[in-house]
């Protein structure tokens, strides 16, 4: 579970402000949907992968990002590729049939599922979530003036993606007591299977819910009392290269908008 998860690094995505990196990697999941052919989503893997080569980070790790998702890949792909309408029919057995559109279909879903992730990796990976939070409040305080609590929001995701590492450690760790204690978490029925969790989720919510309290009384003793009139340790600063990454994704932009008229 790579999810809050911070590589550090000198890459000049590492480099690069939360804010340009958030802000592209909302405009990717819209542009994606741009791509209608095989040359708009190979445009799309080419900014992907280069992106993944600036950030000077393993492939490895995104492929260990794609993993807990690849049960809802396959799901979403196999329902794409059996219930979407097709005219050149290759199989049919009662409502279910695969087409020769269908199974682009298929094959376009996959990747932009793989993209997303990698993308969404990639801010992750270079982004400590503390900056990352603060970015995310920086982004939202014009809300301010509608009484959003747009401080307590930034506080709130800061600390799930701090925490989320540390449940994911205190999960292996209950697993592997009760390994030790002779449970088995592979065999058995479905309903076996589901029983075999209580022993892992009582623990985890006990343990959670003394981590918060403790977290909560750290807080009040060291007078903590919100965002109004708080300075910040962590300055963001816009450099050219966050104008450049803004830049280079309205070109993609562009080029699949362009491409799409033309290639109609």
């Amino acid at each position: 579970m790579l999810m809050g998860r911070y590589i550090p690094g000198d890459s000049a995505i590492h480099k690069m402000d939360p804010r340009s990196k958030l802000l592209v990697m909302i405009a990717f999941i819209a542009v994606i949907f741009l791509a209608n052919d095989w040359l708009g989503y190979l445009l799309l893997l080419i900014y992907t992968f280069a992106g993944v080569w600036l950030s000077k980070i393993s492939i490895s790790y995104f492929l260990k990002g794609l993993r807990p998702m690849l049960g809802l890949i396959l799901f979403t792909v196999i329902f794409q590729m059996l219930f979407t309408p097709g005219e050149h029919i290759l199989f049919h057995f009662w409502i279910l049939q695969v087409s020769i559109e269908s199974l682009i279909n298929a094959v376009y879903i996959f990747f932009r599922f793989v993209l997303i992730i990698f993308m969404s990796t990639i801010l992750t990976l270079t982004t400590p979530p503390l900056t990352l939070a603060d970015g995310i409040e920086t982004g939202l305080s014009p809300l301010k003036k509608l009484k959003v609590p747009v401080h307590e929001l930034g506080l709130m995701l800061s600390i799930s993606l701090r925490f989320i590492p540390t449940l994911m450690d205190d999960t292996t760790m209950i697993m592997n007591a009760q390994k030790a204690r002779g449970m088995d978490f592979g065999e058995g029925s479905l309903l076996q299977k589901i029983k075999s969790v209580i022993p892992i989720l009582i623990p985890l919510f006990v343990s959670s819910f003394r981590r918060a309290d403790d977290l909560a009384i750290a807080m009040e003793s060291r007078g903590y009392q919100g965002g109004d009139g708080r300075t910040k340790y962590r300055q963001l600063k816009w450099q050219s290269r966050d104008t450049i990454l803004v830049i280079s994704i309205i070109i993609m932009a562009l080029v699949l908008i362009l491409w799409s008229k033309v290639s109609k």
